[in-house]
């Protein structure tokens, strides 16, 4: 799919967020969470970040995830894609 700002995405929480408050966010809002390291590449794009990087699911088929845009800062992004979130869930770990 290539670049984030050409999917269509609702911003969860704001460009500043942090690394922790992303995870913390998603661990307490979502009930379907999976952890993946920096460098997982999720829309053809790689995934910076502190260690655990929590990723959401949602309904099946909305990934929430945290997006660093370099120079600008961190937000937590919503974009729906079943076939992703599939892979999310057959590549990703459960457990921190």
């Amino acid at each position: 799919m290539g670049c984030i700002e050409n999917l269509k995405y609702e911003m969860i929480l704001p460009l500043g967020a942090s690394f922790k408050e992303c995870r913390e966010y998603v661990e307490k809002n979502f009930k379907e969470f999976w952890y993946v390291d920096p460098g997982y590449k999720l829309f053809d794009e790689y995934i910076i970040g502190l260690p655990p990087i929590a990723l959401g699911i949602e309904d099946g088929r909305k990934i929430i995830f945290p997006y660093t845009k370099p120079c600008h800062g961190t937000y937590l992004l919503r974009i729906e894609d079943q076939n992703e979130a599939e892979r999310v869930r057959k590549t990703a770990r459960k457990k921190k």
